[in-house]
């Protein structure tokens, strides 16, 4: 219940955050720059001596098919955030072919490490979240910020964050007991965020090779591709996350 009451009073305070931004904040807006660049910096260093040597280790360790065996796996774990999403979206259409391609790849596909939803039965994997639900909302998006280990976000994109992560099944399923929940849990974060890091890790040393400031580009990349879900446009497909789901 502690649990609960506390996700519940983060999300509601950051969509409260988010609601209240205005047209006065601009993306140049330099209100939290000095937050955004100290926790730039922090973001830097642990990626530096902890998340890129462990990415670095598991590629050591793994070939490419298994990489995409590992991705296609956590993509599928993902599929019941999409469902619930489409729905509220007011999609059940889409939201009834997430949720057939979460069972079919989960039974069929190996725990998702095939994805013969796809490729046996054409339906195609149609990605969404709360974010994009709050767009669809017409919750503004509210002022870039950086978060602590997770890099660059705003307050919608935050929100979404939370609650999709209290909608994965490896968190409902193993909420109600705090040993298991701990164990498996953060165990899969630790495992997604290496796998998400490692595929676009070649990317990210080439954008920082080739860039004056690193945190400036990064932030102008982040919001280009968040012009997709802005207040008044219909599209939300883009989606500037470090994440790429590889299939077979």
């Amino acid at each position: 219940m502690l649990n609960k009451l506390r996700l519940f009073t983060y999300l509601s305070a950051i969509t409260m955050l988010s609601a209240c931004a205005t047209s006065k904040t601009s993306d140049n807006d330099s209100t939290l720059e000095t937050y955004n660049r100290a926790v730039y910096n922090f973001n830097t260093q642990f990626n530096k001596y902890i998340l890129k040597p462990a990415a670095q280790g598991y590629r050591k360790i793994t070939n490419t098919y298994t990489r995409e065996r590992v991705n296609n796996a956590l993509a599928n774990i993902k599929e019941p955030i999409s469902a619930v999403n489409h729905l509220l979206q007011g999609e059940p259409v889409d939201s009834g072919k997430s949720i057939a391609r979460f069972a079919l790849n989960t039974t069929l596909g190996l725990a998702g490490t095939y994805d013969v939803a796809e490729n046996g039965w054409n339906l195609e994997k149609n990605k969404t979240g709360f974010d994009d639900t709050l767009a669809t909302w017409g919750v503004p998006d509210g002022p870039f910020f950086m978060l602590p280990f997770v890099g660059p976000s705003t307050p919608r994109a935050a929100t979404g964050l939370l609650a999709d992560s209290a909608v994965n099944p490896v968190y409902w399923t193993t909420i109600h007991d705090a040993n298991v929940h701990d164990k498996i849990y953060y165990s899969y974060v630790a495992v997604n965020g290496i796998a998400l890091y490692e595929s676009k890790m070649d990317i990210l040393d080439d954008l920082e090779r080739n860039s004056v400031d690193f945190y400036s580009t990064m932030k102008s990349a982040y919001l280009q591709n968040r012009k997709g879900k802005s207040d008044d446009s219909d599209s939300i497909s883009y989606d500037f996350e470090m994440e790429e789901d590889e299939e077979d």
